[in-house]
């Protein structure tokens, strides 16, 4: 459930075990909901198991035994496994997104995602407070990521998640990764939680409503229906939406406190700030006020972040914010989570308007803008394309030597303004 993107102006990548089995797509009108029990394993057949996967696959299973899986639990989850080509396909080919953010907001925190949510909220109404009361986090926080992940339970995933984590192992980029997802997958079928049959989602292992890798699922999932299952893949959201807001918990969430505010800066505000945290009175001393609609926590501290740099909305990120971060660890996915919950809480859209004749680099174009800042003198770093603390730092150092607000953000129109 976790990655981060190179810079907020590029929305994140779903990525092995983060979620994301196209959640972002919003689909108008609210679909029927699709049981996961009738899933087929079409592709999960012995013909489709090559020699050297048969081979490895015996090699696993010791591995698996040392780790206390039973022969039994093993052989049934094996018994159809085969290469899965998609898990392979996806995994060599993912796309990078170099979406801006308000781009990805639109679809993430749409019209259509507020609607649906608020009918999950008064559907669900009586179990979503039952799990606020128990694990205290927001029940509007809970619905946001279940939204974002699976569009509300609607789009889990099909993928048997033996076969492509199987697959992955043998083959995939990050093989141990995949392994110690694979042994947890099987922990979850020898406990009892779901068979290996119902055992699907996404191509890269996350499973269910919110979306849980096996080993996230392993450490935090719960059984909040008292039925002696942690079962997140049933229609029944209940012990997916719980397991979320457990995880939130074991993190620290904190009831009542925002994740993010928007904020009005005033003018002459040193942009140099961005990125910098400190405690509501320092920045309340620096002029800085919640926009309308919004409000301040009277206590706590807080990062100040341009998502899409000085021209757009100013927040403050407050630690709430790091904790959604821990379910999947990127800044736009975060502020989407932060900004739905609002939504669905009543509260209204961004005050301040995105840049919209604006986008993010692609990746050549951020080694380019390394470049122009190693040749200008003000980055020592290694031309590789990522926009980490190094590169942000210089950019800053770069606007502020050429007249422009320091906020660090990577974009077209910076790149442009360095060819000249």
């Amino acid at each position: 459930m976790m990655l981060r993107a190179a810079s907020l102006g590029i929305v994140f990548s779903t990525l092995a075990g983060c979620g994301g089995v196209n959640a972002f797509i919003d689909r108008s009108p609210f679909p029927a909901p699709r049981p996961v029990e009738a899933t087929r394993l079409a592709t999960a057949t012995p013909a489709n198991r090559p020699a050297a996967f048969d081979s490895w696959i015996a090699g696993f299973r010791p591995r698996a035994l040392a780790e206390g899986i039973s022969g039994a639990t093993f052989d049934r989850a094996f018994a159809s496994v085969g290469r899965n080509e998609d898990s392979i396909r996806r995994e060599a080919h993912q796309p990078e997104f170099t979406r801006p953010i308000w781009a990805y907001l639109d679809s993430a925190v749409s019209d259509t995602r507020i609607e649906n949510g608020q009918r999950m909220l008064r559907e669900h109404a009586r179990t979503l407070a039952a799990i606020e009361q128990r694990f205290g986090v927001e029940r509007e926080v809970v619905v946001a990521i279940w939204g974002l992940e699976s569009s509300y339970g609607q789009l889990r995933g099909t993928t048997p998640i033996i076969e492509s984590l199987a697959t992955l192992a043998f083959e995939g980029r990050r093989r141990a990764f995949f392994e110690q997802q694979l042994i947890g997958a099987l922990q979850i079928l020898q406990a009892g939680d779901t068979t290996p049959e119902q055992m699907v989602g996404s191509w890269a292992g996350a499973m269910g409503h919110t979306q849980f890798i096996p080993t996230s699922y392993l450490a935090y999932a719960v059984d909040f229906t008292g039925d002696g299952r942690r079962d997140i893949w049933s229609d029944d959201p209940t012990d997916a939406l719980a397991s979320a807001a457990a995880y939130l918990q074991r993190f620290g969430w904190q009831q009542g406190q925002p994740a993010i505010v928007e904020v009005r800066l005033p003018r002459g505000f040193d942009n140099r700030l961005a990125g910098s945290r400190r405690g509501v009175d320092a920045w309340r001393a620096l002029g800085v006020e919640a926009q309308r609609g919004q409000r301040l926590p009277g206590a706590g501290e807080a990062t100040l972040m341009f998502p899409a740099g000085a021209n757009g909305p100013a927040l403050l990120a407050f630690r709430n914010f790091n904790v959604i971060k821990r379910y999947n660890n990127a800044d736009a996915y975060a502020i989407a989570i932060a900004h739905l919950a609002q939504r669905l809480q009543g509260g209204g859209d961004f005050v301040a308007p995105w840049p919209r004749d604006d986008r993010p680099l692609n990746a050549d174009e951020r080694e380019e803008l390394q470049r122009h800042l190693q040749r200008a003198g003000f980055y020592q770093g290694e031309i590789d394309g990522r926009i980490g603390s190094g590169s942000l730092a210089a950019v800053r150092d770069w606007q502020s030597a050429n007249g422009m607000a320091p906020d660090g953000y990577v974009s077209l129109a910076l790149l442009q303004r360095m060819r000249r």
